[in-house]
């Protein structure tokens, strides 16, 4: 670290390494990740790459932690990328934290945190750079859900997947009712195994539970059909529904079967976005165009991890007169309060190596020309990160009782 490389060097392709899912539960972000990924790669080579050179991605599959491990090896040993990007699954992700740190390697994780439920596992990582915490998105919608129905719910039940996600965000929004003092009874909480398509028995027996509201942070492939068997039952008919993570699924949540007025998720990308900037506009445009689909919020992770290390590494390069900078200055640049424009809107890092992003949330509307719901245009609601998350080294549930909500 420290010595530059020779002149020679600066022309070849920087190679950044990607893990990403292309098939199973996860495949609809992976892919939309994927295809920003190739999307950004395309508009920073048209104006130079990075800090002069051009960008090459080596793109290898998230699985298993074991076989992600491995992969991750292979890039940074055989493939020497200048830096590793992607990872959606949190159980990879925090498998993959003390590896990465091990093997020197600047790495950005799209949406992998190394939380095991809410409690962080490598608080002082030098190499790792982190998604925001998997609960902002639950926090969001709870706080929404009290600014707009207060009084309107009595009764509540939860669908949510059996593991740390799903059972941390159904717990964040009972915590929240307390803090706010609003009055409930949870009436049956349902966890179907991660990727479960078989969901009679827990519509079912939502359905005789009769609740006044059902929170939801389903988001593989089980939601739409969730959301099918549900309608099909008559359980959405006058419940309101919280689903703060269904943008993973935006294109395949049907107006026939899914109705106006939920709360819904987006996280940090909503395609449909009137106040989105001008590329971001502009690339939703061209996944239209070129994938005949609409992208979800994976594309903004993606985005983000690749404008931040050529924002790092320009800024780095440019205190060094030039030169090509040390992994130990990029990660300096990363550290020092680096923002930039992502997809979804600004994007930031802290200094214990956590994002902070511009979340998207509002309430499904039909009026629109897709077969799918889209959010009323008039109820778009936006936060950022920093409101919340907890912040560096804090207990995600005493910062729930204490924080200072901006609502």
């Amino acid at each position: 670290p420290g010595v530059f490389a020779p002149a020679i060097a600066q022309n070849k392709p920087v190679k950044i390494g990607i893990l990403a899912p292309r098939t199973g539960i996860a495949a609809s972000p992976g892919v939309s990740g994927l295809r920003a990924a190739e999307w950004g790669v395309e508009r920073f080579n048209k104006e130079g790459g990075i800090a002069g050179r051009k960008i090459e991605l080596v793109i290898e599959e998230e699985t298993s932690p074991k076989d992600t491990i491995e992969r991750f090896q292979k890039l940074v040993q055989q493939d020497k990328v200048d830096c590793v990007q992607g990872i959606i699954s949190t159980g990879v992700a925090l498998a993959l934290g003390p590896v990465v740190e091990e093997a020197r390697a600047l790495t950005i994780f799209w949406d992998g945190t190394t939380q095991d439920g809410v409690d962080e596992k490598l608080p002082n990582a030098k190499y790792l750079f982190k998604s925001t915490d998997n609960e902002c998105e639950a926090v969001m919608s709870s706080l929404l859900a009290i600014k707009h129905w207060k009084g309107q719910f009595k009764t509540i039940a939860g669908i949510n997947p059996d593991y740390s996600y799903g059972r941390n965000n159904m717990a964040a929004f009972i915590a929240l009712l307390k803090r706010f003092g609003i009055e409930h009874q949870v009436v049956t909480e349902q966890w179907p195994k991660v990727g479960t398509m078989e969901l009679t028995s827990h519509v079912a027996a939502l359905k005789a539970a009769k609740p006044d509201l059902i929170f939801s942070s389903l988001l593989f492939a089980d939601l739409p059909v969730f959301m099918k068997q549900a309608s099909a039952a008559e359980l959405t008919k006058g419940t309101k529904l919280i689903f703060p993570a269904a943008g993973f699924q935006h294109t395949l949540m049907k107006k026939e079967f899914t109705p106006e007025g939920m709360l819904f998720g987006h996280n940090t990308l909503y395609f449909d976005n009137p106040s989105a900037t001008p590329m971001a506009k502009e690339f939703v445009a061209w996944y239209a165009d070129k994938h005949k689909d609409y992208p979800n919020w994976e594309s903004d992770r993606a985005y983000f991890a690749l404008a931040s290390y050529k924002e790092a590494v320009e800024r780095a390069a440019k205190a060094k007169g030039g030169n090509w900078p040390a992994t130990a200055d990029v990660i300096a640049a990363m550290e020092n309060n680096l923002s930039v424009e992502s997809l979804g809107g600004k994007g930031s890092w802290r200094k214990d190596h956590i994002a902070d992003q511009t979340f998207v949330q509002g309430f499904t509307s039909h009026n629109n020309k897709y077969d799918f719901v889209n959010l009323d245009a008039g109820k778009i609601e936006t936060m950022y990160s920093s409101d919340l998350q907890k912040p560096a080294g804090a207990n995600f549930w005493e910062w729930l009782k204490t924080a200072q909500f901006k609502v």
